[in-house]
């Protein structure tokens, strides 16, 4: 497992019940885990410095219910990288804190190639992976369907002084770009994704990962320069194993000259366990 434990502005505090008790810069917030599935004895719904907690409805979706005052939003800091928090609709913040380390190993990456390098940012949500490869000298183009997580991401690059120059952004689906950028001959040296597990498209197309995922990095592997430096899935399918992840990478890219790793993310906790937020597989140059 690789473990973002190098926050200062984000912990968890505690977990158990079906929920984590988190940490996010002066604001405490509770919200639902479903791999949180052991019990606790630290009543998390009295802690004294709670804000908020996301309370699941029966039918679907849910609400945030608040218990002390809070800002309707606010902003964090991974070392020199800043992000804009909000709690959203589905319990979301704006935020997956457990991607920090991939963050780093992007960043070493493209720090260590010594020559400009251009990666594409699939499904890139509010841009914590764009800032990180910005900020570590690349050129990102960032891509998603949602308006909302595009705008969000291009505040996130203004906090943290990054991308003047150095980004577009996309709001179109992923793949039709894709394949438009095949057309083009467009190329990039590096390419991020984060698919959703499941979704439906503008003209009620059906997206499920397991049937989509392989053709998906398939199709992406015409848009990589004849130097690549990585391609980094993510997945948080539960039950999507990281072998799938190395599997996919193994059969598809070249591997003279490349490793290729997976593993699971998580988080460290206050109670000193370690709690899983998914998977990622990572196919890299081999130094």
């Amino acid at each position: 497992m690789v473990l973002a434990d190098k926050w200062l502005d984000y912990e968890i505090i505690a977990t158990g019940d079906g929920y984590k008790l988190e940490r996010w810069g002066n604001v405490s917030l509770l919200r639902p885990d479903p791999q949180v599935i052991w019990k606790t004895d630290f009543d998390m719904d009295n802690y004294k410095n709670l804000n908020a907690k996301y309370i699941r409805s029966e039918t679907g979706g849910g609400r945030w219910e608040t218990y002390r005052a809070m800002p309707e939003k606010w902003t964090i800091s991974y070392g020199d990288l800043k992000f804009l928090i909000k709690p959203m609709g589905f319990k979301h913040t704006g935020l997956f804190p457990e991607q920090a380390g991939n963050w780093e190993k992007m960043m070493a990456l493209i720090k260590g190639a010594n020559r400009p390098i251009s990666v594409l940012n699939l499904f890139a949500y509010t841009g914590g992976a764009t800032v990180a490869c910005l900020k570590a000298g690349a050129s990102v183009c960032h891509v998603d369907a949602a308006k909302g997580m595009v705008e969000r991401a291009g505040e996130n690059c203004r906090l943290s002084g990054v991308g003047e120059g150095k980004v577009r952004f996309i709001i179109d689906d992923c793949l039709k770009f894709v394949q438009r950028e095949i057309r083009r001959g467009r190329k990039y040296d590096a390419i991020i994704m984060d698919p959703p597990s499941f979704g439906r498209g503008p003209g009620g197309e059906t997206w499920k990962i397991e049937n989509e995922l392989y053709n998906l990095v398939k199709i992406c592997t015409q848009v990589l320069t004849d130097n690549p430096l990585f391609f980094l899935i993510n997945s948080y399918t539960t039950g999507l194993q990281p072998q799938v992840l190395k599997n996919i990478l193994t059969l598809l890219l070249p591997q003279q000259g490349y490793k290729v790793e997976a593993y699971e993310v998580g988080l460290p906790t206050r109670e000193k366990i370690a709690l899983p937020c998914g998977c990622s597989g990572l196919w890299q140059v081999d130094n």
